[in-house]
């Protein structure tokens, strides 16, 4: 599935031999991530196709003129897709090639060097723990760190994540964002365009059936009881007055395990004006299109899209003969050299990327306060 690639704006700067040179701010998520040169992103085109053969997506090409403002803006919407495209494959988002190339951007970017440095890790209790990484350490490695510290099993790594949190006077909580794979979270700090800014700990499966995979594991039902707590005292999940006065009932015997634990990843308030998030839902054959205005757009979307990841894998267990890969949940894998051609699309114009769906389809619009 496609990540929440976008390069909204871009500059002209002078090069050392008297030219110009454009370079593009990359967005993930909403936060800047990185800005880097079209030769940058040429020679990792390059080094990926190398690598990977044809099933990597088109490439912006060459232009050996100047470029009109409109080859400026046209280039810009590839270089988009094209990141959103080649993100899709999972293989190549673990392979060394392109996780390589993120971290340095993501450093250059920010002019931080690789160096040893302490970072804080919020558990859903309020504590932190402190973890020893180098300061290009991917979001990966650092759960991998964690993990250690607090003796969670390494096969249940595919089951928790890492957060952007936000901290408000108060004690108010909002989780921005979950940090992908290879993101660098101590950069990611440090790059962040508002204050008071926390990396934290949080499970990241939405199917309240896979707790059962971890109740042999102490660390683990730790972290999903914290964090049920959590979020029912920050009133960020709703359990009923049955599952509420369980809860309460195992918080005074101390005993974690006998409990129905709660399915509790709900949104909560972030930063910035709401977004637009649009997807359709179809029942009984008709479908719908639903319209969110909120400032969780891309947390929104992300669960969305973990939700079908999830439901994905229960099929195929169900049908051996499914031929799907959805490597989200266990230990992450290196890539594989020898690649299925995909299908890709030729560039399509900005406009022309949302389709209506040829049905009669409805259409709800969810403000913020109705979430």
């Amino acid at each position: 599935m496609k990540m929440h690639f976008c390069i909204p704006v871009s500059q002209q700067r002078p090069d050392a031999l008297g030219g110009r040179y454009v370079l593009y701010s990359v967005y993930l998520d909403g936060f800047l991530f990185c800005k880097v040169r079209y030769s940058q992103l040429h020679r990792w085109n390059e080094q990926l196709r190398r690598v990977f053969g044809n099933c990597l997506p088109p490439f912006p090409p060459k232009y050996y003129l100047a470029m009109t403002a409109s080859m400026a803006d046209e280039r810009r919407d590839q270089l988009e897709q094209y990141l959103q495209n080649v993100t899709m494959d999972p293989n190549m988002l673990r392979s060394d090639v392109f996780v390589d190339f993120l971290k340095l951007v993501q450093l250059d970017t920010f002019s931080i060097t690789t160096k040893k440095a302490s970072l804080d890790i919020f558990l859903p209790d309020g504590r932190s723990i402190k973890v020893e990484i180098l300061t290009s350490d991917t979001a990966e490695r650092v759960l991998e760190v964690v993990s250690r510290k607090i003796g969670l099993c390494q096969e249940l790594l595919g089951y928790f994540g890492l957060f952007l949190i936000r901290s408000y006077k108060e004690g108010k909580l909002s989780v921005i964002k979950k940090l992908v794979d290879f993101e660098l979270p101590y950069v990611s700090l440090r790059s962040s365009e508002v204050e008071n800014f926390q990396v934290g700990l949080r499970k990241w499966y939405l199917d309240p059936s896979l707790d059962s995979r971890l109740m042999d594991c102490r660390a683990a039902v730790d972290l999903i009881y914290m964090q049920a707590i959590q979020d029912i005292e920050k009133e960020w999940a709703k359990p009923t007055e049955v599952q509420r006065q369980k809860l309460e009932a195992l918080q005074k015997e101390d005993n974690q395990t006998k409990g129905t634990l709660l399915d509790t990843d709900g949104p909560q308030q972030t930063l910035n004006q709401n977004l637009e998030l649009r997807f359709q839902y179809s029942e009984d054959s008709h479908w719908q299109w639903f319209v969110i205005y909120t400032k969780q757009a891309f947390l929104l979307s992300s669960c969305l899209k973990k939700m079908i990841s999830e439901k994905m894998v229960k099929q195929a267990a169900e049908n051996p003969e499914m031929q799907i890969e959805v490597p989200e949940q266990g230990k992450s894998k290196k890539h594989h050299s020898q690649q299925s051609q995909k299908d890709y699309s030729s560039f399509l114009p900005r406009k022309s990327k949302i389709k209506t769906a040829e049905v009669d389809c409805g259409l709800g619009t969810i403000k913020e306060e109705g979430l």
